[in-house]
């Protein structure tokens, strides 16, 4: 391999390996060394943050927000611009009914190939998105698929908004989920200081699934009051700093 073309290569490999460094979070060593900065664990004992991804839509979340009334629970809602754009409405009901919302990015896409500027730009536009349209800004990002690469980590770094992934999930995205896989597969989980991720949409998810995630709330929270646990967002998270 001659020369220019060996240093190209190790360059191409030098800018692959520096945009898919921080996705290391997803690694069991790192994610417990990092848990209480990125994977959403909080320092508040009695505290689970309940988190959903990739709404708002309007067939599946208002739905789960009137099971959360019912349930006197608030979470926090990480939206995609694509689909808060189309449902600004109920982007501003999420906010008046106390919920907090966050940002998922524009798109869902996978991140694994370096887009700097794309990836800069997206997120700017989400985030200027849930601002305007929700009335809030939000405070908070979440990768898509939970894969943080170098781009939309710097991005949402100089945004200011905090990245947190989780601790506990439900596999409510599956086909074969139901409400009481959903509750089998987060109970473990549910323990002080958790984030759990749910979904209250199927946009990218198998047709249909956000119903497992809506039969399991009643069964999630049940189990929480009964371990002295507190269902609410990840405001109320008490989630370490990032920059500490």
């Amino acid at each position: 391999m001659s020369g220019p073309l060996n240093a190209a290569v190790l360059g191409a490999a030098a800018v692959e390996f520096l945009h898919l460094a921080p996705a290391a979070v997803r690694l069991p060593p790192l994610r417990r060394t990092l848990a209480r900065r990125t994977a959403g664990h909080g320092a508040d004992p009695r505290h689970v943050a309940l988190t959903f991804d990739d709404g708002p839509d309007p067939v599946s979340t208002p739905y789960v927000l009137d099971a959360l009334d019912e349930l006197g629970a608030r979470a926090t809602f990480f939206l995609l611009g694509a689909m808060l754009e189309r449902a600004p409405d109920l982007g501003r009901e999420l906010v008046l009914r106390g919920h907090e919302v966050a940002v998922h990015g524009w798109h869902h896409r996978q991140q694994w190939y370096p887009a700097p500027a794309r990836d800069a730009r997206e997120l700017r536009r989400a985030t200027e998105a849930v601002t305007d349209l929700c009335g809030v800004r939000p405070l908070w990002y979440r990768p898509p698929y939970g894969v943080l690469t170098a781009g939309p980590a710097l991005a949402a770094r100089r945004l200011g908004l905090r990245t947190v992934l989780w601790t506990a999930w439900g596999r409510d995205w599956t086909a074969e989920a139901t409400g009481e896989s959903v509750y089998a597969t987060a109970r473990p989980g549910l323990t002080g200081g958790a984030t759990l991720l749910l979904h209250d949409s199927d946009c990218t998810s198998a047709p249909g699934s956000w119903r497992a995630t809506l039969a399991a709330l009643p069964a999630l929270a049940a189990h929480c009051r009964t371990q002295g646990l507190v269902l609410g967002p990840l405001r109320d998270h008490a989630v370490p700093s990032t920059r500490d």
